[in-house]
């Protein structure tokens, strides 16, 4: 049984208004996962971090919130949606200002790490409100569409907001503009938004939690120190003893009468079919954005005003396609859309093998536009096959299933696709841990460093075609391997 205080039934203008609150703070939190991508290099300039600092400054934002989705979506079905949000805007807003005005590489990874606690209390709260905003599903689904507009829409803008500010301000900006959203949220959110939680259910069950935390951080940890620094003892260790912590965390949840993790939400073909879509779709995504981010300044020499202006066009195709995903799946079929913008994706990162040291913005443009709809049309399913394929009581961890999946692929796609660029990059000759580090010393040798950037766009052109192969792989998993799922139906 489900309690729902929404002090009345709201009227349409109000669902709307709400809906309005809802999706204000998600740009700001899926922007995060990529606005640093251009600020990078003036990062690495004023805080000077070591190769392996630069990663977790990166992605431990994306990490954290990949490990710890499922549990706030799960709180929040269970001590309230509205309550852990406005919570969750709280934590995100202090810790953006801590990262905006961090004095060194250490603290600006811990205040990440803040951010991610906060930004993985707001979405699965902030979407599952939706279901209680608006029950009528095609209205849901417009609904959903715009929310996921702004979610896929903020990390494609991500890399353009950070190099305008760049342009302007301090590094520390790209941060600091979180600061009025989550304001508004925190003004609004009370009289707009209605309360929502599963009555007659227990607290979370703590063992849980400490072990789906611990297992994925665990895997992570394991994955980065190999990319970095070659596969150790210890490495391996960690990596065995993450499996076998996620391992104890499953074999718990089917013993569990309330499990955190609802294994039963995977006999669901569509659920399945959100989860491995996004998963590969953000893994490859990540991989590429970050590339390319590089490619552009340190190869294509543009600054990064310049950088963040090439990337307006593949942006707008994610926002369009996505406010577009649900009539794709109506013409086509859910497994049809979804095997159509995989696809697309894929075409998208093998135009990249088109961009070399002399040329390639234009090989670059029309493979970030293409990308930019694959991605649009595959993230604006994900959430609603979500929703819909579970009671509104269940929506909370549902969503932070399904949001785990897009977090999980973005942090994995830096760390799994940007280590196998790396790695054919240093393979090349005696670089540098990095392209800008190694161009910085070769200030007085044009030929090693036309021969470094050589290298790194081949190292791209790797990690982008193995991208593109995942993402073939999916497409046609989703075509031919979902035959249990409705053809005609969102």
């Amino acid at each position: 049984m489900t309690r729902i205080d929404t002090r009345g039934t709201a009227p349409p203008r109000r669902a709307w208004l709400g809906l309005a609150v809802l999706i204000l703070p998600v740009l700001p939190v899926s922007m995060d996962i990529t606005v640093l991508y251009l600020a990078m290099p003036t990062v690495t300039e004023q805080l000077a971090p070591s190769a392996t600092q630069q990663l977790w400054i990166l992605d431990i934002y994306a990490f954290l919130m990949a490990g710890l989705l499922i549990t706030m979506g799960n709180l929040g079905d269970r001590i309230g949606r509205r309550t852990i949000l406005l919570g969750g805007a709280t934590v995100f807003g202090l810790a953006s200002a801590l990262a905006a005005f961090a004095p060194n590489a250490g603290a600006l990874i811990a205040a990440r790490a803040l951010m991610g606690l906060g930004g993985a209390m707001l979405l699965p709260s902030s979407l599952a409100l939706i279901s209680s905003l608006f029950t009528e599903p095609r209205v849901r689904a417009t609904a959903i569409a715009a929310w996921t507009a702004f979610a896929a829409g903020g990390s494609a803008i991500g890399p353009i907001i950070g190099g305008v500010l760049l342009h302007k301000f301090w590094w520390g900006s790209v941060f600091l503009i979180n600061t009025p959203v989550v304001l508004v949220l925190l003004a609004l959110g009370p009289f707009l938004l209605p309360e929502h939680r599963a009555a007659g259910r227990g607290p979370p069950d703590l063992p849980s939690v400490v072990l789906s935390i611990a297992g994925i951080l665990l895997m992570v940890y394991a994955v980065k120190e190999a990319a970095a620094a070659g596969m150790t003892v210890s490495t391996a260790v960690a990596g065995v003893f993450g499996m076998v912590v996620l391992l104890a965390f499953v074999w718990r949840q089917q013993r569990l009468a309330e499990p955190l993790l609802d294994l039963r939400l995977f006999r669901h073909g569509r659920f399945r079919l959100a989860v491995a879509s996004s998963l590969v779709a953000t893994l490859s995504g990540g991989g590429m954005g970050s590339l390319t981010s590089v490619y552009l300044q340190s190869v294509a020499g543009r600054n990064a005003l310049d950088a963040a202006l090439l990337g307006i066009p593949g942006a707008m195709a994610v926002c369009v396609s996505s406010m577009c995903g649900a009539g794709v799946a109506r013409r086509l079929g859910v497994r049809n859309a979804f095997g159509f913008g995989l696809g697309a994706a894929a075409v998208g990162n093998l135009l990249l093998l088109g961009i070399s040291v002399d040329s390639g913005i234009t090989w670059y443009m029309a493979g970030s536009i293409i990308v930019g709809i694959g991605y649009g049309i595959v993230l604006m399913l994900v959430p609603d096959l979500a929703v819909a394929a579970v009671p509104p009581e269940r929506a909370g961890s549902a969503v932070g299933i399904s949001e785990t999946s897009i977090e999980l692929g973005n942090a994995l796609g830096l760390s799994l696709l940007g280590s196998l660029a790396a790695l054919v990059f240093r393979s090349g000759s005696d670089f540098a841990p990095t392209l800008g580090e190694t161009l910085a010393r070769t200030y007085h040798d044009p030929a090693l460093a036309d021969a470094a950037q050589r290298s790194f766009v081949t190292g791209m052109h790797v990690a982008t075609t193995t991208g593109a192969g995942l993402l073939v792989l999916a497409a046609t998993a989703a075509v031919l391997g979902s035959r249990s799922i409705d053809p005609t139906t969102v």
